[in-house]
């Protein structure tokens, strides 16, 4: 299973990358969104998804899970969302402003 989720995680990577290349703004920041997707999956993979009982000291429990790669994804999941709603108000703002998404026109050309 967890080959399966990191062969996922790696093709979520490539087609991110891929986004990421593009020249409208919009693609752009669909690629970033998907590199944190793909960055929770390597998380959950590398944490090796453990069965047990809650981190919670108890009597007669002897297999516990692992909270930190949950924790980890969570505090990723925050961030990545304030981060994604900061680029989409600044890529409709810029768009509003000069009527093109295209990052070669917003570019500007060098004087000559």
């Amino acid at each position: 299973m967890e080959i399966i989720i990191s062969i996922l995680a790696g093709i979520i990577f490539a087609v991110a990358v891929y986004n990421l290349l593009q020249k409208q703004m919009i693609r752009i920041i669909i690629g970033t969104v998907l590199i944190s997707h793909a960055a929770h999956l390597f998380i959950l993979t590398m944490g090796k998804l453990k069965r047990g009982q809650p981190p919670i000291l108890s009597e007669g429990v002897t297999s516990y899970t692992d909270p930190l790669p949950q924790a980890l994804i969570l505090t990723s999941i925050v961030i990545s969302f304030g981060l994604t709603s900061l680029m989409l108000v600044l890529a409709y703002r810029t768009a509003q402003e000069n009527k093109t998404d295209n990052m070669e026109q917003l570019r500007g050309k060098p004087n000559e």
